[in-house]
């Protein structure tokens, strides 16, 4: 029970109950009564008179503003464990952010937006490259950070997905699929069923997985040879990302692949930062070459990675195994 429905006296919510049923006339009357033996009575009754006065003012207060003595939103207390954990996030700095702590962030901006107590440094976050860590199954710590604030949508059609991550360490090595190909693209591939239910989300831990929600994502599930491939949606809880959500436009000698373009859009991490489509990138550097989902434009046997200079044009056989860096958003 919240603290302000307990009088030590006992009695204080029956008695805002009681008192919300008075007149204004009988107010005013026994404060004039009040007054009168204030007046004529010594010091000490008073001041015992004066502290009683106020408790019945305090009483009224409480019972002429609804009854909100339990910590309703009214009040101005919490309005519950989600709101109580976003204020310890806002107090802290973000680096130092639980699991549970950046999945309130991420749904209380999902909700308010801009409005959210904890926007502006979840923004700071992102612009700082703010890394968080947690640790897989196998040991490893896997670092990650922010990149997209209500960017991407729900693969439930509820909303968005407050916070983006995406990982930066090199830890977790796959190929994309068994053979060269890049037929049925993203959805189809061999790295997708990994890291979707297979190995890869296995070596997520439990309560990082409980916290994951599933977006839609925009690909080319052909192959790289159709020039005009539909895009297609799949529902991802781990995903790599596509060369257009890494650059801000595609590079003009691709311009007759109608669909590298279409395959979601730029994360805001990356804008003004990611300045070559088809060329290296200071902020995309993480010591490794890295997938993305996006089959390479013009053949059916690559698809395309990030280079170890930030290059997000390059290509390499889908049965290449390098660096995994997942996405994922709470």
């Amino acid at each position: 029970m919240h603290a302000a429905a307990i009088s030590p006296r006992g009695g204080v919510a029956h008695r805002a109950v009681n008192l919300r049923g008075q007149s204004i006339i009988e107010y005013v009357l026994i404060i004039a009564i009040i007054g009168l033996v204030i007046v004529f009575a010594g010091p000490g009754v008073a001041g015992a008179i004066r502290n009683q006065f106020n408790l019945v003012g305090n009483t009224l207060n409480s019972g002429t503003n609804g009854g909100t003595e339990g910590g309703g939103a009214s009040g101005g207390g919490s309005t519950g464990a989600d709101s109580a954990t976003v204020q310890a996030a806002v107090a802290k700095d973000a680096k130092d952010w639980t699991l549970d702590e950046q999945k309130a962030v991420a749904e209380d901006i999902a909700a308010k937006g801009e409005a959210s107590p904890a926007y502006s440094k979840a923004k700071a976050a992102l612009d700082a490259g703010t890394k968080f860590s947690m640790k897989l199954t196998d040991g490893q710590t896997l670092e990650y950070k922010i990149i997209g604030i209500n960017h991407d949508d729900l693969a439930d059609a509820s909303g968005k997905a407050g916070l983006t991550f995406l990982t930066t360490s090199t830890g977790i090595q796959s190929r994309m699929n068994a053979t060269n190909t890049n037929a049925g693209g993203w959805e189809k591939s061999e790295l997708r069923a990994k890291m979707n239910g297979g190995e890869i989300w296995n070596l997520m831990p439990s309560d990082f997985q409980s916290k994951v929600k599933p977006v839609r994502k925009l690909t080319n599930n052909v192959n790289g040879t159709d020039k005009n491939a539909a895009v297609t949606a799949t529902s991802d809880r781990l995903f790599l990302l596509s060369y257009s959500e890494i650059v801000e436009t595609p590079y003009s000698g691709w311009s007759g692949y109608s669909w590298i373009g279409n395959e979601g859009t730029q994360y805001e991490a990356f804008k003004g930062k990611v300045t070559n489509n088809y060329s290296g990138n200071d902020c995309l550097k993480i010591g490794d070459y890295w997938w993305e989902r996006s089959v390479y434009p013009g053949n059916s046997a690559t698809f395309l990675y990030v280079g170890s200079n930030g290059d997000p044009s390059t290509n390499y056989y889908a049965a290449y195994s390098t660096c995994i860096c997942p996405a994922f958003s709470f």
